[in-house]
């Protein structure tokens, strides 16, 4: 298949949540192999990149574009699988995807839901498996929590980017720095600066063994960087706002749902033991909390909403000098 031959038509759902793209593919993409999700990961470079590119690409997407393609699960006991994407690849998890994902599933009828309860959408992704519970009022979705895989501290005080970071998992590895060691605070003003120190720090910790996965290493890496403030308590309720820049310098609009499970990992292993209020830079809010502990970590509820934006059908025509598209960052 050729750069400027995707294939069939692409359809894809839209939604947001707290702000943060999310495009489902529900057409168009070829077969990629593989048992697992995990498997499935490894081969959708080869497989199905072009059609991530058509998608993520300008002029159909842009430099913060977040999407999934849909697969089979692992097994019988999840409804999805899922592979998350974004402009530079695919990551290992996504919690505001999950969230996407348990109110399209609701929405399309795919999973079945009670009208004035909760119903749990099981979702496998390349980090394991996690739920989406989707709370419904009188028939319609008023609420997603994202229930993810055991999150734990990796390391503490790594020197990076000329300070020192914390580093934990929440289903990718992500570095946590407050905003304030530099100088800046949690703001659109001082994105471009927040941009520039997270390239810096990813780049500082990349093959060091605070970014390797203790289990396995297709799950290594620092995924994002994590620039928090510290805000006043609400109710006695913990409250921080937060940007989370991943991949190669993209900025997640939401609170950033698998970065607040890693933040969650900290905050407990620090002494929190109720809820926190995460806010993100464009004023989104998540509410997270610890729910038990399994393993050598905790396992962190974060709940938030996702709302859909459209449904898309996208094509490439064969004339089209610029194919599947392009970046400017």
């Amino acid at each position: 298949m050729s750069e400027r031959d995707p294939g069939p038509l692409v359809t894809t759902v839209d939604y947001h949540t707290g702000g943060e793209p999310f495009r489902i593919v529900t057409g168009g993409v070829p077969d990629i192999p593989g048992s697992t999700v995990l498997e499935r990961r490894a081969n959708a470079g080869r497989a199905a990149d072009h059609v991530r590119r058509l998608l993520c690409h300008e002029p159909r997407g842009h430099a913060d574009m977040y999407g999934c393609f849909l697969v089979p699960p692992d097994d019988p006991g999840a409804h999805l699988g899922v592979l998350f994407w974004h402009k530079d690849g695919y990551s290992t998890a996504c919690g505001h995807g999950t969230i996407a994902l348990g109110a399209y599933a609701v929405h399309e009828g795919l999973v079945k839901a009670d009208p004035d309860g909760e119903t749990d959408v099981v979702v496998d992704v390349p980090s394991g498996r996690v739920t989406a519970r989707v709370r419904c009022r009188e028939g319609r979705v008023a609420a997603v929590t994202f229930v993810s895989v055991p999150s734990y501290v990796i390391a503490r005080g790594v020197p990076a980017g000329g300070v020192a970071v914390d580093v934990s998992y929440g289903g990718a590895i992500y570095a946590s720095v407050p905003a304030a060691a530099f100088g800046l605070t949690v703001e659109p003003r001082h994105l471009t600066a927040l941009i520039a120190h997270g390239r810096r720090i990813k780049a500082d910790l990349a093959g060091h063994p605070a970014a390797t996965h203790p289990d396995d290493d297709r799950l290594s890496g620092i995924y994002g960087v994590i620039f928090y403030d510290e805000l006043p308590d609400v109710d006695g309720q913990a409250h921080q706002r937060n940007v989370t820049v991943f991949a190669d310098g993209e900025v997640d609009r939401s609170p950033c749902g698998s970065g607040t499970a890693a933040r969650m990992a900290l905050l407990h292993d620090a002494g929190l033991r109720g809820p926190l209020i995460h806010d993100s830079i464009v004023g989104s809010t998540f509410r997270a909390r610890v729910t038990g502990e399994s393993g050598r970590g905790v396992v962190p509820e974060i709940e938030g909403m996702a709302y859909r934006t459209g449904r898309h059908t996208f094509e490439l025509d064969q004339d089209d000098p610029l194919g599947t598209g392009f970046t400017l960052r």
